[in-house]
């Protein structure tokens, strides 16, 4: 017997908790639910107890916090997330992939799609569903030409994370850290725009359509 696949279902409604917990019954039969319900603190502590393989994250859990906060505790924590959701924001969708997700599902999307999906997000591997694909497609240029590193310091920390929860997150030092978010800041002072507050580079990833 295939060893038991721990998952969570972060999800503020019951009845597509209930059709997403067949659906991976169906994917999975040896799926274990390990955690169903709105909280992410409270599927952190199962996650805490006993490793969770897989968590299936809606973006809009009717819990005030940013949707890219929430991806990004939970991927700080070890955790494979899966968005399935119906909020389109590209700019939010954009920003949960960058700062860990594995992949993007709407709700309206095939069957077969999520399938893929999970199965990808168990192994750790991105997906690259049409969903992501459409969501990619639509990125903006950012108007400085940022590295990858770059760019991801500077979601993070608009997302409202701490300079030491952003080198955690991208495995580096503190102040290497803050280094990409130094040269972040040059590189859009040359053009003209100076962002010496957290507020104003929030801002300014808004505007780029990084983060919501």
């Amino acid at each position: 017997m295939a060893a038991a696949i721990r998952v969570a279902v972060i999800e503020d409604h019951p009845l597509f908790r209930d059709a997403l917990r067949a659906r991976i019954s169906a994917i999975a039969p040896n799926a274990e639910f390990a955690y169903e319900g709105a909280s992410i603190a409270d599927a952190l502590v199962e996650h805490a107890r006993s490793p969770i393989d897989c968590v299936i994250l809606d973006l809009d859990l009717g819990d005030s916090r940013s949707p890219v906060t929430n991806t990004s505790e939970l991927v700080d924590a070890g955790c494979k997330v899966l968005i399935v959701s119906a909020l389109a924001n590209p700019a939010t969708v954009r920003a949960s992939l960058r700062v860990g997700a594995l992949g993007f599902v709407s709700k309206q999307s095939e069957s077969a799609d999520f399938a893929s999906a999970f199965m990808l997000t168990l192994e750790g591997e991105p997906s690259t569903s049409p969903d992501v694909a459409a969501i990619l497609a639509e990125d903006e240029t950012v108007s400085v030409p940022l590295t990858e590193r770059e760019r991801t310091a500077m979601v993070l920390y608009a997302s409202g994370l701490t300079i030491d929860a952003v080198a955690r997150r991208m495995d580096v030092k503190p102040a290497t850290a803050q280094e990409y978010i130094k040269r972040v800041r040059e590189k859009y002072l040359k053009v003209g725009t100076a962002i010496p507050s957290k507020t104003d580079l929030y801002r300014k990833a808004r505007d780029e359509g990084l983060v919501p």
